[in-house]
């Protein structure tokens, strides 16, 4: 039963840290989104007359931001695409598999 318990707790201490990290994602986002907004409304209220709003000046912020704000989705969301769900579990196991048959060789 202890095994069990013991099993339980990790899944739960796993699902409350990948919870973490989509909070974190999504307060990202929201400010991503908040901000860049700001920063449309003031481009647009110090245009001069008959000047273009897309100008790489008006999206500079947002475009770095965005490359960043990629990265942090892909290493929230993208993990799982590049290795699978279960990737890091079956590799933890044949690490322990390889050395318990190095053990096993020795003895």
């Amino acid at each position: 039963m202890e095994n069990y318990n013991d099993h339980f707790d990790e899944r739960y201490e796993d699902a409350k840290k990948r919870v973490k990290r989509l909070k974190g994602f999504y307060s990202h986002l929201m400010a991503y989104v908040l901000v860049n907004i700001m920063i449309v409304f003031l481009n647009i209220s110090n245009l001069k007359p008959g000047e273009s709003y897309f100008q790489f000046e008006n999206f500079f912020t947002a475009f770095f931001w965005g490359i960043g704000l990629l990265a942090h989705a892909v290493s929230v969301f993208g993990h799982h695409l590049i290795f699978g769900k279960d990737w890091e579990e079956k590799k933890i196991k044949e690490f322990m598999e390889k050395e318990r048959q190095q053990q096993d060789r020795w003895e």
